[in-house]
């Protein structure tokens, strides 16, 4: 008996080896057994990694999130093969989703952010509480490094490696989003 015919149930159903609560440790689980050509785990894990991926896209390419979402999976379905480490998913598909979340929404013609002048008073409804109203008048550079540094926890560095640019130019776009998220807020 095969590893693979091991981790698989009575009905043919993938199970992972490791503790059914570590999201982490199934999704590598699933990504050996996927690079080892069982279908039934790659659908289990694009599956798996879903939420993860659109918890990415959606803040950087907004309304096109599920668009985004869908091309980090084909990438990623398309790629499999390619991860070296099955230890390092998580990592991997998050630059490839920041990567098309960027890439989505710069097609959509959203790479010019906008004037801020144009953002509505305090008070209005459209902007009471509405992160996703302020972060729409960022360019898709300015809400990537955002989205890395501030909800993924990423340091500037780490970001600037998954934006594939130079440590200074990602902290001075954190710097300058920082800014027009602020003044956009306040206003």
């Amino acid at each position: 008996m095969t590893a693979d015919q091991k981790d698989r149930g009575d009905r043919g159903e993938w199970r992972d080896r490791g503790d059914q609560g570590d999201q982490g440790d199934r999704g590598v689980a699933l990504a050996r057994a996927a690079r080892a050509g069982n279908t039934l785990a790659l659908h289990e894990l694009l599956d798996h990694l879903t939420p993860y991926i659109a918890r990415i896209c959606t803040p950087i390419a907004l309304t096109d999130g599920p668009d985004a979402t869908q091309e980090t999976l084909l990438a990623v379905f398309r790629s499999l093969r390619s991860l070296k480490d099955p230890q390092a998913l998580y990592g991997w598909v998050r630059a490839i989703a920041v990567r098309e979340a960027v890439r989505i929404a710069r097609r959509a013609a959203r790479a010019h952010p906008a004037e801020l002048a144009d953002v509505p008073e305090r008070g209005d409804p459209q902007l009471a509480a509405d992160i996703d109203d302020v972060l729409a008048r960022l360019s898709p550079e300015h809400r990537a490094v955002l989205v890395m540094r501030d909800v993924e926890g990423l340091d500037e560095e780490a970001a600037a490696a998954l934006l594939g640019v130079p440590a200074g130019t990602a902290k001075s776009r954190l710097h300058r989003a920082r800014m027009s998220f602020r003044k956009a807020w306040s206003s």
